[in-house]
């Protein structure tokens, strides 16, 4: 007879992509890559049904939620913000989607782990506020994504961020520092209610943040652990630490 625990099902946040006329919920595959390779978890897209979806029976069913890094930007309307620059990408539907559950996920206890853009939902989400680009403000480096050079040289990492000592991410880490890559226009502006920052880059850039009393798992990034999650001394004790806690409300 076979004991062995069925591995947990996560999951990833959709985005709404119109291909030749058609409209598709997809994810990056680097971020299911890693769910499966990491967590040993099983990844299923939720769709950007906005309203329509049944968070509910959602929250219900699966073991965690993960939301991801994106091409598009929460749109400002959001947070009070001034309207994006010409030719930024938005995702309304996804929008529509991801800000109640991100809410409603916490609350429940279910363990939420949020990356990139996913970082910056999980603010606004609580009621934090965004700045449309970083490198703008005196002070700030470009954290955008290299133009040039392969996908390593890309996701290189680049800078350190400084942990508050005894935050959950020293906890993960074991170090109150850490290197990360760095592929992001947008930051937080100002931390939403119970958004507690727990790591900066050296330009004051918050870089890590979880919920203060969240019942259960409840932490995001900004930078992208997806990439080489498996083997990279940074990813992987973030997405173990993940995937135990996947397990843990699943028993």
């Amino acid at each position: 007879m076979n004991t062995k625990s069925p591995p947990p099902i996560i999951g990833v946040s959709g985005c709404r992509k119109d291909i030749d006329g058609y409209d598709y919920d997809s994810a990056p595959h680097m971020f299911i890559d890693a769910l499966e390779q990491a967590c040993g978890a099983v990844p299923l897209i939720v769709p950007t049904l906005g309203v329509a979806l049944d968070r509910k029976t959602l929250i219900d069913h699966v073991d965690g939620l993960l939301f991801t890094g994106s091409v598009s930007n929460v749109e400002p309307h959001h947070y009070d913000g001034p309207d994006s620059v010409e030719g930024t990408a938005h995702d309304p539907h996804r929008d529509a989607t991801t800000l109640p559950l991100i809410v409603e996920a916490v609350e429940a206890g279910v363990p939420v782990f949020c990356i990139c853009r996913g970082f910056q939902e999980f603010n606004v989400a609580m009621g934090g506020r965004l700045h449309p680009e970083i490198r703008d403000i005196p002070g700030r480096i470009n954290h955008r994504m290299p133009l040039e050079g392969t996908i390593d040289d890309k996701f290189a990492h680049r800078h350190l961020v400084h942990l508050t000592s005894g935050s959950p991410f020293s906890h993960i880490f074991g170090s109150d520092e850490v290197m990360v890559n760095s592929l992001h226009g947008q930051g937080i502006e100002e931390p939403g209610k119970r958004v507690v920052v727990d790591g900066y880059a050296p330009d004051g850039t918050a870089e890590a943040i979880s919920i203060e009393n969240a019942p259960g798992f409840a932490l995001a990034v900004q930078w992208h652990p997806e990439y080489n999650a498996a083997n990279d001394l940074v990813s992987r004790p973030l997405f173990k630490a993940f995937g135990e806690a996947l397990m843990a409300w699943k028993h």
